[in-house]
């Protein structure tokens, strides 16, 4: 009965994600008030239909499920929409909710496309720092990809003012300002959470293997990618790097994020790998 429950849950998930992405698209060209007040609403109702999911997901196998290709993306898309439902209780900024729902709907389906078969849980698994570890890393990698959508928006609004044509994205992109700020906010949480993915996951390693490091492939590239946005804080903190090198930092940090999580799985294997 819970496996049944399961299946529908995600399909319904797939299907709202996909209705609230299309509303906000058609909201982008039209601009009409009241679809962008829908779109959110249903973007609202996908939030709750992925967390009944994972739920749904941890009651059938007994432990968080984070541990397969399914369920990582999921767990991301389920972070994505959150953190931008969050985000915007505090704060507004145009038209970012049509960026991020088609984001959270591209990583559903490409869940969609991996197997959701229930695998048993590897005994290194076995560990109440899963839920602690994964959970907080992948939550880092929601609020990572909100600065990843701000860094995509600024280049298209600059580009418009570079132009001075003030054409199609100008009338409907916040101020270059509003878009740093919007920057500047995702990536002070996103690293915090990142930084605290990485101490816990060198705690779990040194209950689990006897040491906090050992190079394993995807302990390497989260390294490489903590660095990339400690770089883009420390320049953004000393020397005011703000603007389109801060956006074009995002965009590329983020790139490490998604190799971190598809790219070292299946290119490079190791340890944290759930390719096979």
């Amino acid at each position: 009965m819970l496996s049944e429950i399961n299946y529908l849950l995600f399909n319904s998930v797939l299907a709202v994600s996909f209705v609230a992405s299309a509303v906000y698209l058609v909201f982008f060209f039209s601009q009409k008030e009241k679809l962008r007040t829908v779109a959110r609403m249903i973007l609202l109702v996908s939030g709750i239909l992925q967390t009944l999911y994972i739920l749904s997901r941890y009651l059938i196998a007994g432990y968080t499920p984070i541990t397969s290709q399914h369920e990582a993306v999921t767990f991301f898309a389920w972070s994505v929409t959150w953190a931008y439902l969050s985000f915007h209780w505090r704060y507004s900024v145009r038209n970012f909710g049509t960026f991020v729902s088609v984001l959270a709907f591209i990583m559903l389906l490409i869940a969609a496309s991996a197997s959701r078969e229930f695998e048993p849980l590897a005994p290194a698994l076995q560990s109440l720092w899963l839920p602690v570890h994964a959970g907080v890393s992948v939550m880092a990698y929601g609020f990572l990809a909100l600065a990843f959508c701000g860094g995509i928006m600024y280049l298209l609004q600059e580009r418009e003012l570079k132009s001075k044509k003030f054409g199609f994205f100008f009338t409907r992109l916040p101020s270059l300002d509003a878009l740093d700020q919007l920057n500047s906010h995702c990536l002070t949480a996103g690293f915090t959470l990142l930084t605290l993915g990485i101490i816990t996951g060198s705690i779990w390693a040194r209950q689990a293997w006897g040491t906090y490091w050992h190079w394993d492939p995807k302990e390497t590239w989260s390294l490489i990618t903590w660095f990339l946005y400690a770089i883009q804080l420390h320049q953004r903190v000393t020397v005011g790097w703000r603007g389109k090198k801060a956006a074009l930092m995002s965009i590329v940090a983020f790139c490490s994020v998604l190799f971190t999580l598809w790219g070292v799985t299946f290119l490079l294997g190791g340890v944290h790998s759930y390719a096979q």
